[in-house]
């Protein structure tokens, strides 16, 4: 179910009288897990029990863990962990397994290669890895009466704790100890409607506006369209897909803390402008914030991080960025991004510089558009997960120069304007940002409100055709 249909405004409609009704408030949490399994079940019906049987896995690891024998905790921990992962390995990385390792019978290519991918199968694992990895660590249960004594009670925290709709599908990755000391009942009195309205609003107009837009222009980037296409064109498209892919992942993550928020939840903010970085080592401090945390937390810390000399640094940058990459999606391209992101950051810390030169604006101007251009190179590898397809759009960069045909291509012209006009957006987003400490930016809070009538008007009259969210395949 995506957050721009209009099925969904009718359960969240209903969900919301439900859940502040008082009399039911005791029910809260029930009320939103059921509103959560039918936004889950709406498109797959028969994998919600995936994600129970995914649940259930986290639900009784976590349990034992915390109430169980003592000498046994570690060995709950552990499969906990290894069965989060084999769920997410069995069903997302068979099929790239299989066909790159492995040549069967028509009977196995059959079952590897057709297998289903759930949505959001790679969110609510991790979700479940931070929560045995939390209760094994006692990070969130300093106070006691955070985790129930019933073991029913705890299933009900714990499937909430997965199963909340708005980061259900696409994230943010909730860790188990920024939320389930959260869980407490809620009062309509409480909710912050700013902050709503302004996620809410921000998030639609990225999402709705600038993303579904572009991706009417960006869909010619794909094999064979891009041999027809200008040089001029095929540059511009690469930019407009970064753009893209920004408003799209970072309008979801704006629109899922509006939702959390209404509801009473806090989530913490999962884009930081990403793209006035003038590091690689920032950009991953700006971009996916939730995922950058949970590898660092859980993954580039327990490797050792940067406490075993330089060397062994390098290599655990290499290994985290490598399975993050992965973690995307289940195409070795993927990998690939990975682990150029990975040698970027490696290459960058041995590198970077310490004097005058490295903090002067200019220098910071020129590092700032280096690293947004090699980023936006990189997504290419998002777009195209085909390598042969992604080596023909380069070299269409480099031999499609204008001529007479491409120049009176009406298609090529109308897609580099519309690429143009609607990566604006995300440009001022980004601009105004960095005018927060001047007086301009203090005339625009002033008038905000003019802004966010301008965005809603939008929102309703210049949408684009609605589509699923880019990281919804992760």
């Amino acid at each position: 179910m995506l957050f721009t249909s209009f099925i969904f405004l009718i359960l969240l409609l209903i969900t919301f009288c439900l859940y502040y009704i008082p009399i039911v408030s005791r029910w809260q949490s029930q009320i939103l897990i059921l509103s959560s399994l039918l936004f889950y079940a709406y498109n797959q019906p028969i994998l919600v029990l995936l994600l129970l049987f995914s649940v259930s896995i986290n639900i009784v690891s976590s349990y034992y863990i915390v109430f169980g024998n003592r000498n046994f905790q570690k060995m709950f921990a552990y499969g906990g962990v290894i069965l989060n992962l084999s769920i997410l390995i069995f069903f997302k990385y068979s099929p790239l397994l299989y066909k790159s390792f492995f040549k069967g019978p028509l009977s196995l290519d059959s079952f590897f290669l057709t297998l289903p991918l759930p949505i959001g199968i790679s969110f609510f694992t991790f979700q479940g890895i931070s929560l045995i990895v939390d209760v094994y660590k006692e990070k969130y249960i300093s106070n006691k009466h955070l985790v129930p004594q019933s073991f029913l009670q705890h299933a009900r925290q714990i499937l909430f704790f997965k199963g909340f709709f708005p980061q259900l599908i696409s994230g943010p990755i909730v860790k188990a100890h920024d939320f389930i000391p959260q869980i407490t009942i809620k009062y309509f009195k409480n909710i912050e409607w700013e902050y709503v309205f302004k996620h809410l609003v921000t998030g639609y107009f990225l999402k709705m506006v600038v993303a579904d837009n572009l991706k009417e222009y960006t869909k010619l980037m794909d094999f064979p369209y891009y041999f027809q296409a200008s040089t001029v064109s095929l540059i511009v498209m690469l930019f407009g897909y970064s753009f893209q892919i920004f408003a799209d992942f970072a309008g979801y993550s704006l629109i899922a803390i509006g939702f959390a928020k209404l509801f009473g939840y806090h989530f913490n903010a999962n884009f930081n402008f990403p793209y006035i970085s003038t590091s690689f080592k920032e950009f991953w401090k700006r971009w996916h914030i939730s995922l950058s945390s949970f590898l660092m937390e859980y993954l580039y810390i327990p490797l050792g991080g940067n406490k075993k000399g330089k060397i062994r640094t390098y290599v655990n940058l290499f290994i985290v960025m490598l399975l993050g990459g992965l973690w995307h999606g289940a195409e070795w391209s993927y990998a690939v991004w990975g682990a150029f992101h990975g040698l970027a950051l490696a290459i960058e810390r041995l590198v970077s510089g310490k004097g005058e030169k490295a903090r002067s604006l200019t220098y910071k101007i020129f590092k700032g558009v280096t690293v947004f251009v090699f980023i936006t190179l990189a997504w290419l590898l998002f777009k195209l997960s085909n390598f042969t397809n992604v080596i023909g759009y380069l070299s269409s960069i480099f031999n499609n120069h204008y001529n007479d045909s491409n120049v009176k291509n009406y298609r090529d012209i109308k897609n580099v304007i519309f690429i143009v006009l609607y990566s604006l957006p995300v440009i001022f987003y980004h601009v105004i940002y960095l005018c927060k400490n001047t007086p301009v930016f203090n005339y625009l809070k002033k008038i905000e409100y003019v802004a966010y009538s301008i965005l809603l008007f939008l929102i309703f009259h210049n949408s684009g055709a609605s589509g699923t969210f880019i990281y919804f395949q992760f």
